[in-house]
């Protein structure tokens, strides 16, 4: 079965959302940071995101070039919405339905693992039924001292017990921690 892969980057102060603003961000983007973008992304064929990130990528991405760009824009995109009606970026699918059954079917699908951007309401609703299996979290080295209670990934409802499975750190300052969700949280969400 396929495996959902969450990558977030994430401040010290724990806001998720609003990453053009932050101070500094672009200083740690460096050739370590692109190469292991790109190794996560080469070990996925497929894209899974909600509306508000699906928008901001087909906005950004079909015109980029490159290696990158061209993995990404060739990919299958899956987007969850209930707003959502048509999605024009190349091969992108809106998620219209019940969301944990249509992910579990698209688990079910053969391939290699989904890489899925962000952790907002999709990635909680998956997290707490069981269908995320792993959350790397990027953490910048910085505080970004702004931003709503929307914009953190410690939010009220997020209670999950996870193992970490791996912690990287780059010259930059950046360290990534490798997350599954324990094995009792994940079935216990399943049973309720």
């Amino acid at each position: 079965m396929r495996r959902i892969i969450n990558s977030t980057n994430v401040s010290l102060d724990g806001v998720v959302e609003i990453m053009g603003t932050w101070p500094w961000h672009f200083e740690y983007v460096d050739d370590a940071f692109n190469d292991l973008t790109w190794e996560h992304l080469s070990a996925c064929d497929a894209l899974l995101m909600g509306r508000r990130t699906y928008e901001s990528f087909a906005e950004a991405w079909p015109s980029q070039t490159g290696d990158y760009a061209d993995r990404i824009n060739s990919m299958k995109k899956y987007v969850a919405s209930t707003t959502l009606k048509k999605a024009d970026w190349t091969n992108s699918t809106v998620i219209d339905g019940d969301l944990v059954d249509e992910v579990t079917k698209i688990k079910e699908l053969p391939g290699q693992d989904i890489l899925m951007f962000g952790f907002g309401p999709v990635a909680r609703t998956l997290l707490q039924h069981g269908l995320l299996d792993e959350i790397r979290l990027w953490v910048h080295p910085v505080l970004v001292g702004a931003g709503s209670r929307s914009d953190l990934l410690f939010r009220e409802g997020n209670a999950s017990r996870l193992k970490l499975v791996e912690t990287k750190t780059l010259g930059s300052g950046i360290v990534i921690l490798s997350y599954q969700p324990a094995a009792e949280s994940a079935s216990s969400a399943r049973d309720s």
